[in-house]
């Protein structure tokens, strides 16, 4: 699908169900009646306010004109609309706005005069430049919160950086200890973007509790580079304390042994870990049906097996060797020993426990109905909204009007190209 087939006009999208207002959710959901704005792109920021609408809040999209949040056009491969963009942005609205043309600003205020939170990711010092800093909205509008997500937060020599989530993954550290010993390797999802855009929306969520009892809004801040740091607290203790960092053992755990994947004897891979002696000594006379193995002077401790991993993986295999990926399986549970299937995307999409448990459901598009999983977080008696994922400004004008714009301003803030 053309950009420009995903940026028709309002009238044109008028026949679309996913260009009505998206904030007609459950009153009763937890998050009812709170209004975000969010100047956002690409992940972090996107992420964070995708949660808050699944719950009930009412997330208006601001975008620019014609082109719109650049994560639209990263790939064509859902129906035509972007796998990352159809995942982030389902329940909200979206509205364009040209933020440097002054009648658009001043349709951002009016917005923000009504809004709860103010959600922005846009490129460093930028949000600054436009007066949409906290410090500045905070004398007009003291009960709102502002969240602000960059790169490396507002302050120190990295301030000014733009920052990407591969390049976060390789200040972070987290590529450094993943892949093979000869070989470093980003993470395969953008999980700095999804560190910080979670605590965004935990802050936020904070912030609502805050407020609540004060009623005054305050700031937000979350960097990548933090949220990303705070989950790499294992392997920083791990080698500031122990003197050498994780060593990157591909799919291995770096500290624990056996714990991994290993191949049967039909070439799959079945990955299972210990944690303690009591399951090294089960797994030895229930798994490997070798019961001295567990005393072995090589493998007596978990240090022990690691050290000697490379001479206690081809032991398992071997007597592995005479039985397929399922019998292994089978094995591995009658023990009791925590095991995984070395799964690729189509066997995650039919994964038979998320079809048990009924995870997925069906959310609109400009290009028809797409599966969406629901929320991991399940809260008793609730039911999250999962809104449609709007095209590109299919709200403004219903917006815009609901915020005092007749016909006749809106028609002139098109004709500046505010819109």
């Amino acid at each position: 699908m053309t950009s420009d087939t995903r940026t028709t006009d309002a009238a044109a999208q008028a026949s679309w169900p996913g260009s009505r207002n998206q904030a007609a959710h459950d009153d009763t959901l937890p998050l009812a009646g709170i209004t975000v704005i969010s100047l956002e792109h690409a992940v972090a920021a996107p992420f964070a306010t995708r949660q808050l609408a699944d719950w009930g809040a009412r997330v208006i999209k601001v975008e620019r004109p014609g082109s719109g949040d650049f994560a639209r056009g990263y790939d064509e491969t859902v129906n035509g609309l972007a796998s990352h963009f159809v995942w982030l942005n389902r329940g909200k609205e979206s509205i364009t706005l040209d933020l440097k043309n002054p009648d658009a600003r001043a349709a951002l205020e009016c917005l923000l005069a009504q809004a709860d939170v103010l959600v922005q990711n846009l490129a460093p010092g930028a949000s600054a430049r436009m007066g949409l800093d906290f410090e500045t909205l905070h004398a007009t509008y003291p009960k709102l919160i502002v969240c602000d997500i960059s790169g490396y937060g507002d302050d120190g020599p990295y301030r000014d950086k733009k920052a990407y989530d591969l390049l976060i993954q390789a200040e972070a550290g987290l590529i450094g200890i993943t892949g093979s010993a000869d070989t470093p390797a980003r993470c395969g999802i953008s999980i700095a973007d999804i560190a910080a855009g979670m605590y965004a929306y935990t802050g936020i969520q904070t912030a609502l509790l805050r407020r609540a009892r004060s009623g005054l809004g305050c700031r937000v801040e979350v960097s990548m580079l933090e949220a990303l740091g705070e989950w790499m607290n294992y392997a920083l203790y791990f080698g500031a304390y122990g003197g050498t960092p994780p060593a990157r053992e591909g799919a291995t755990h770096p500290a624990i042994a056996p714990y991994g994947p290993h191949r049967a004897g039909d070439g799959k891979e079945v990955i299972f870990g210990l944690q303690n002696e009591r399951e090294w000594l089960t797994f030895c006379t229930q798994v490997l049906e070798n019961p001295a193995l567990a005393s072995e002077s090589r493998f007596a401790s978990n240090s022990l097996r690691v050290k000697h991993r490379p001479a206690l993986t081809a032991i398992i295999e071997e007597t592995l060797s005479p039985m397929t990926a399922e019998q292994v399986v089978a094995r591995l549970d009658r023990a009791g020993i925590a095991n995984g299937r070395l799964n690729k995307m189509d066997a995650v999409w039919e994964h038979p426990q998320l079809k048990a448990r009924e995870r997925w459901c069906e959310i609109g598009t400009e290009a028809g109905p797409v599966a969406a999983l629901k929320p991991p977080a399940n809260l008793s008696g609730l039911i999250p909204a999962m809104g449609d994922v709007p095209a590109l400004g299919a709200h403004t004008d219903t917006v815009l009007r609901e915020f005092g714009y007749d016909s006749t301003r809106i028609d002139a803030l098109r004709k500046s190209q505010a819109i």
